[in-house]
């Protein structure tokens, strides 16, 4: 089975990590390269939770470089209050052995999506500062980028404000850069994100599957952000949709991110095809397999704790 190579750019805070045991471990992904930005804690607590996780999994053979420290522009803001300080609470990690790599996320993405021998897909499941900034600093480089799958957005409402999703309103600016790139853009957001929620069975799976298990578990079981019939992994999803995109009901639109005022970090769809002509730039997740993303979950975790 020939696996897909990714590039990772999170913001480790607890939903990030889970996506990142699943993506470390399962034997359909080949991951490149991490690459920590500012988001749910400062980077430099992101970069050290991704070292912590890949650690964790033994996968010293995977590069973890440290991004940008704030947005673009905005003033930076993180979500500790829903991931606590160290943006990983709920397990006790040893202490890491080795050190990010010396080149930062831009330079680290640029150089592997240069050397690979095909396009390569970039899941992004923070902030997108470190993307636009690749763009800004390497327009050239685009032809090297397969796809982007990117957490973020809604088209339902916000969880920051009452029309913005945290990513996307923690840098704005950076996510109408991404947007308007011309990529080929999967936005997997709010309106898929809050149906997949980890219900209380699937948690106390999790818990009997052996360290793995145990680890999420007690990251899971501190996570705050819950919804009545259990907790979203947001960026999980993002995972899910790589190998079973048939689980998630997506359509095609014109998506434009506002930037400023009180709709700042909101992304718009223009459903009505008043502005875009008929041109589209982001196939968006609107609906997903709530059951099976759970089953799902739990057969990864079983895979972790057979190794």
């Amino acid at each position: 089975m020939k696996k897909m190579p990714l590039i990772l750019d999170m913001d480790p805070g607890i939903d990030d990590a889970v996506a990142l045991a699943i993506a470390l471990t399962d034997p359909e992904f080949e991951v490149k390269l991490v690459t920590a930005v500012a988001g749910n804690v400062s980077v430099d607590k992101t970069t050290l939770n991704a070292l912590k996780l890949v650690e964790f999994f033994n996968r010293l053979d995977v590069p973890v470089a440290r991004g940008a420290a704030k947005p673009l522009q905005k003033e930076f803001v993180d979500a500790s209050y829903i991931h606590g300080a160290s943006g990983m609470p709920g397990y006790e990690f040893p202490a890491v052995t080795h050190q990010a790599d010396s080149r930062d996320a831009v330079s680290a993405i640029y150089q592997t999506l240069l050397n690979a021998s095909e396009p390569l897909t970039i899941v992004a499941t923070g902030a997108y500062t470190n993307i636009a900034q690749l763009l800004l600093d390497h327009p050239e480089i685009k032809s090297k980028i397969k796809q982007l799958v990117l957490m973020g957005g809604s088209l339902s409402g916000g969880n920051v404000s009452s029309v913005a999703e945290f990513n996307v309103f923690t840098d704005p600016d950076a996510a109408k850069i991404v947007y308007e790139s011309g990529l080929p853009i999967v936005m997997i957001g709010l309106d898929v994100t809050l149906k997949a929620l980890v219900n209380s069975e699937t948690l106390e799976q999790l818990a009997k599957l052996g360290e793995p298990g145990k680890m999420l578990h007690g990251l899971i079981t501190y996570y705050k952000d819950e919804y009545a019939g259990g907790k979203p992994l947001h960026d999980v999803n993002t995972i899910f949709y790589l190998v079973h995109p048939e689980a998630i009901k997506t359509k095609k639109y014109p998506v434009y991110v506002c930037t400023q005022g009180p709709a700042q970090g909101a992304t718009i769809a223009d459903t009505q095809n008043r502005w875009s002509n008929g041109k589209t730039n982001a196939l968006v997740g609107l609906d997903i397999d709530a059951t099976a993303f759970n089953q799902w979950l739990i057969e990864k975790v079983k895979q972790m704790a057979a190794k």
